[in-house]
C-alpha cells in the first residue's frame, strides 16, 4: 500500500475501535464454543434437565396461593434461574482467560479495556437467547401455555435484562477469583441466591423472616414480573417488592450494572502484569 493510500484511509474515533475490539472478542468467544461443543452441550443441557427434574419430581408436592398449575407458576421462575446461575460460566471463563495469560496479552495490546468486559459480556448475552428459546421450547412441550403478545416479548426482556446485570457480576468474580476452581465453588453462592427466592416457591409460603428476605431477593422480582407477563397466576401479598415487581424487575439490574460493570472495568485495568 503506498503512502498515499495510507492518507487517504479513513481515521475513525474512539467509539469505532472500542466497538470493533468488542465484536472481535465476541467472535472469539463464539469460535471457542464451536470447537469446544461439549461446553455448550453442558451451558444448555443443564436448563433442560432442571426445567424436567423441578416440574415432574417436584411439581406433585408444590402449592400456588390462591390456586393455580405450579407448573405456570414454576416455568418463569426456572427461566429466571438460570439466567441467575450464568453468572458462574462467565466467572469461569474469564478467569480461565485470566490464568492461561489471555488477560495480560489483551492488557498489552492496543485495544480498550471496556471493549474486553464488555465482549465478554455480548457473548454471554447470545448464548442466554438460545438457553431461553431451548428452555421454553421444553416448557412448551411440557404443557406450559404463556400469554402471546407484547407480554411475552417483555418477560423476554426482563430476563434478559437481568442476565445483562448478572455478567458484570460474574467478570469481576471472574477476575478477583485466583483459579477456576474457585470459580466453581461460587455454585455455593449462586444456590442460596435462587432457592432462598420466588423461584420454586411463592414468599408468603414460607416463614416470615424468610419470606421477607425472599421477597427483596432481586431475582423474585423479575420471577414476579415475568409470571404476571406471561399471564401465569400468582397468589397476591401485602409486601410493596412484590405490589411493585415490574418495576423492581428493571430497578434491581440497574443496580447491579452501575455499581458491578464499573467494578469490572476497573478491577481489569488494575490487573498486575
Amino acid at each position: 500500500m503506498s503512502a498515499l493510500d495510507m492518507a487517504e484511509r479513513p481515521v475513525h474515533g474512539r467509539t469505532y475501535w472500542v466497538l470493533a475490539d468488542c465484536w472481535n472478542l465476541v467472535r472469539r468467544g463464539l469460535t471457542h464454543y464451536q470447537r469446544q461443543p461439549v461446553n455448550i452441550a453442558w451451558a444448555l443441557g443443564f436448563p433442560i434437565v432442571s426445567v424436567l427434574l423441578y416440574g415432574y419430581v417436584f411439581g406433585s408436592a408444590m402449592k400456588v396461593p390462591g390456586g393455580g398449575d405450579y407448573m405456570d407458576f414454576l416455568m418463569p421462575g426456572m427461566f429466571v434461574m438460570s439466567m441467575a446461575f450464568g453468572f458462574i460460566n462467565t466467572a469461569t471463563l474469564v478467569v480461565h482467560d485470566s490464568t492461561k495469560g489471555v488477560i495480560d496479552r489483551f492488557r498489552s495490546m492496543p485495544m480498550a479495556s471496556s471493549a474486553v468486559v464488555a465482549g465478554r459480556g455480548v457473548t454471554d448475552l447470545l448464548l442466554a437467547c438460545v438457553e431461553l428459546f431451548i428452555m421454553m421450547g421444553t416448557a412448551f412441550v411440557m404443557g406450559w401455555r404463556p400469554d402471546g403478545g407484547w407480554g411475552f416479548l417483555a418477560a423476554f426482556g426482563l430476563l434478559l435484562w437481568l442476565r445483562i446485570a448478572l455478567i458484570w457480576v460474574g467478570v469481576w468474580l471472574g477476575l478477583l477469583v485466583p483459579n477456576p476452581e474457585a470459580a466453581g465453588n461460587l455454585f455455593a453462592v449462586a444456590m442460596p441466591l435462587t432457592m432462598i427466592s420466588s423461584i420454586f416457591v411463592a414468599p408468603q409460603l414460607m416463614p416470615d423472616w424468610l419470606g421477607f428476605v425472599a421477597a427483596w431477593n432481586p431475582i423474585s422480582s423479575t420471577a414476579a414480573a415475568a409470571r404476571e407477563l406471561f399471564g401465569t397466576p400468582v397468589g397476591s401479598d401485602d409486601s410493596w417488592v412484590e405490589q411493585h415487581a415490574l418495576l423492581m424487575s428493571g430497578v434491581w439490574p440497574l443496580i447491579l450494572t452501575v455499581v458491578f460493570l464499573p467494578l469490572a472495568v476497573r478491577r481489569f485495568k488494575n490487573l498486575s502484569r
